[in-house]
């Protein structure tokens, strides 16, 4: 009965130190799961660093260069208005004259399809 006691007892020692080899396998696994999902953030927030540094370059020559587009335009458009504001005083003058001599000098005329009714 001894013998059988002593097996039983075995088995059950056999049965604890399987059981602590599972919990402490399981406790390695979590642990390796918890350090890759560390490395995994590690590696994500390089690769976030490394494109938004890409994107600001991208962004800084855009927008660098529609800023000399803006200054161009900007000169255009005061060069254009220098222009324009120079073809009115050179022809405000002969324009004015032109217009009024049009109003003023009428030649009073009786139309072509005027027809006397008496």
């Amino acid at each position: 009965m001894t013998s059988q006691s002593q097996g039983i007892h075995q088995l059950l020692q056999a049965e604890k130190r399987a059981k602590d080899k599972l919990e402490e396998a399981k406790k390695r696994k979590g642990k390796r799961l918890k350090q890759a999902k560390e490395e995994a953030m590690v590696e994500i927030d390089q690769y976030r660093m490394q494109r938004d540094k890409e994107f600001r370059l991208k962004q800084s020559k855009i927008m660098g260069s529609q800023s000399n587009l803006s200054d161009e335009i900007e000169e255009q458009t005061l060069g254009k208005i220098q222009e324009l504001n120079g073809h009115y005083n050179k022809y405000m003058e002969s324009v004015m004259n032109q217009l009024l001599s049009m109003v003023c000098d009428m030649k009073p005329e009786i139309h072509v399809n005027y027809r006397a009714t008496n």
